[in-house]
């Protein structure tokens, strides 16, 4: 069986030599030792200098909101993981849906002026598989209508812009560490800004608004444990490598799959890429439901990554039409991508892709 992604595991001694200096002392939550330096360690790989580690990268994105005030309309991408609007909705938030760009599926950062309202309070934007949204036009944009901008970066660990960590822009950006993720800790996230009285507030607001006896606001519990740190620990030295390795076999589908019915996108620049997923663009629905179908048989799982377009979610009290964005939803499909993803499976899923296309 061949799924879309595989969690990469480090070696267990590796990890348990690194858990049992928490195990020994007996303290795995609440902020130990080993949480602590995988945030030191995670802050001077990104070359950030304010990260928290969180329970999950949801929790980061509901914690962002909460600590920047955002209690109204937040513009946002159509076309990005349900979490991304799901946050919104949780703090009581109206998210206001932006279409996005058909060369990267990233949020159009041409459509958001025009749907700022007196009640516009910030920007959420996703930087789908990795590929970084128009930093500059929406900072500008953030700056003239003083809005926040705070970027779902979900996808985005190891990705880079301008010499510089696709998580280091934005009022706040958030990550997942969830275990289909490149670099992971099982389950988790973190959240980094770059400013300390933000970074206190959200330190308050991860352990439910509280120092020992001392409450300062309304907080929840998005800590994370020791067992986590130690997974993240053991993880961040093979970063580089599972990267590399992505890297590789991206190239090899792009050259096997290089025909005038299929969209395949590519970075601008290779270096600055994680490689994290490889989404396909059928030329219709039809098509790719044929192409998932017969992968299917072959016991290889693709995913639907992402639909439906988030603006059309059967939970959502008032919404717009975002064209592109449910164009490319039911359209595109994410094809196994992994460190030890093997060759001849490479081979075997665009053999089947193309067999569909071409017939």
């Amino acid at each position: 069986m061949v799924n879309v992604t595989k969690t990469y595991l480090p070696d267990f001694d590796d990890y348990t030599r690194i858990l049992r200096r928490a195990w020994d002392k007996g303290w795995i939550t609440n902020n130990g030792d080993l949480v602590r330096e995988l945030e030191e360690s995670l802050r001077k790989y990104l070359g950030v200098e304010y990260l928290l580690f969180t329970s999950n990268g949801t929790l980061a994105l509901q914690m962002s909101l909460k600590a920047l005030n955002v209690t109204k309309e937040v513009i946002t991408t159509a076309f990005s993981y349900v979490a991304t609007t799901n946050a919104i909705l949780w703090e009581h938030c109206m998210p206001v849906f932006a279409d996005i760009n058909r060369n990267d599926y990233c949020i159009n950062a041409d459509e958001i002026e025009n749907l700022i309202t007196e009640n516009t309070q910030a920007i959420l934007a996703t930087h789908v598989y990795g590929l970084p949204c128009n930093i500059e036009k929406i900072e500008t944009i953030a700056s003239r209508y003083d809005l926040k901008v705070i970027y779902d970066g979900a996808h985005a660990f190891g990705s880079h812009y301008k010499n510089k960590s696709l998580l280091s822009y934005g009022d706040i950006s958030t990550c997942s560490f969830h275990a289909t993720k490149l670099f992971h800790t099982g389950e988790g996230g973190c959240i980094i800004c770059h400013d300390q009285d933000v970074y206190d507030k959200l330190f308050l607001i991860r352990n439910f608004g509280h120092k020992m006896d001392d409450y300062f606001c309304v907080g929840i519990n998005a800590k994370n444990s020791e067992m986590h740190a130690a997974l993240g620990l053991s993880m961040l030295p093979h970063v580089r490598d599972i990267i590399e390795e992505n890297r590789r076999l991206f190239y090899r589908y792009v050259r096997r799959l290089d025909h005038p019915r299929l969209g395949l996108l590519q970075p601008e620049d290779e270096k600055t890429h994680n490689y994290g997923y490889f989404p396909v663009l059928f030329e219709d629905e039809a098509t790719m439901i044929k192409a998932k179908n017969l992968l299917e048989e072959h016991s290889i799982y693709p995913r639907r990554y992402f639909y439906p377009s988030l603006n059309s979610l059967p939970f959502l009290e008032k919404t717009n039409g975002c064209p592109v964005s449910e164009d490319v939803s039911r359209r595109i499909l994410c094809l196994p991508l992994y460190f030890g993803l093997a060759e001849k499976d490479v081979e075997s899923i665009t053999s089947l892709v193309l067999k569909v296309v071409e017939r």
